[in-house]
C-alpha cells in the first residue's frame, strides 16, 4: 500500500481495480451484490409498503433494512479485491470461510422468514444459522487481519469489513428480535397485500 495516498485516493484506487474484472469476476460480482440487492428491495419495499398503508412497526425493525444497506455497501466494496489484488491469497482457506458465511447467513434469513409460519420447528434451526454466521464471520475477521498484518491487505479492504460485520450484525440481530417479538406489523401487511 502507498502510505502517501490519503483515505480517499485508496478507495478511488481500491475501486478502480473493477477495470481488472474478467467475465467470470463480473458474474460473481453482479450475483453477490445483486442478490444482497434483492435482500434490501425485497425487505425495504414490504416495510415501506406496510407503513405507506397505516401499519405499524417497532422502530427497531427498521434496522434491518439499514443493516442490509450498510451491508451491501461494504460488500460492493469488498468484492472488487476479493476478485482483483486478493484473489489468491484468499485461496489459502479465506475463501472457503467466505462460502461458510454466506451459505449460513443466507439460510438463516431464510430460516427466519419461513419461521414465521412455522414458529416453534424452525427457532433452533434459525438461531443455530444465526450464530454460525456471526460465528464464522468472527473466524473471516481473523483472517482478514492476518493478512492485513502481513502487508498482504490494505485499510480499504479492512474497513469494507468492519462495515459488512457492522451492516450484518444490526441486522440479524434487529430481525431475531423481530421474530422473537412474533414479527408485529407483518400480519397487517400481508392482510394489504391479499
Amino acid at each position: 500500500m502507498d502510505t502517501s495516498r490519503t483515505f480517499l485516493e485508496d478507495t478511488f484506487h481500491y475501486a478502480s481495480r473493477m477495470r481488472l474484472f474478467g467475465r467470470e469476476d463480473w458474474k460473481v460480482y453482479i450475483a453477490w451484490v445483486g442478490l444482497m440487492l434483492g435482500l434490501l428491495g425485497s425487505v425495504t419495499g414490504f416495510l415501506v409498503f406496510g407503513w405507506f398503508n397505516g401499519v405499524q412497526y417497532p422502530p427497531y425493525v427498521w434496522n434491518v433494512p439499514i443493516g442490509i444497506f450498510i451491508f451491501v455497501g461494504a460488500i460492493a466494496f469488498d468484492t472488487i479485491g476479493h476478485r482483483t489484488a486478493y484473489k489468491e491469497a484468499l485461496k489459502t482457506g479465506e475463501d472457503l470461510v467466505h462460502h461458510i458465511t454466506i451459505f449460513a447467513g443466507i439460510t438463516s434469513v431464510f430460516l427466519l422468514c419461513l419461521a414465521y409460519s412455522n414458529r416453534d420447528f424452525l427457532r433452533i434451526p434459525a438461531l443455530v444459522l444465526v450464530v454460525l454466521s456471526v460465528f464464522y464471520s468472527v473466524i473471516d475477521e481473523a483472517m482478514h487481519w492476518r493478512r492485513y498484518m502481513s502487508g498482504n491487505s490494505d485499510r480499504i479492504e479492512m474497513w469494507s469489513h468492519f462495515f459488512i460485520f457492522l451492516g450484518h450484525l444490526i441486522m440479524v440481530v434487529s430481525w431475531w428480535q423481530w421474530f422473537e417479538r412474533g414479527y408485529p406489523g407483518v400480519s397487517a401487511t400481508l392482510e394489504l397485500l391479499q
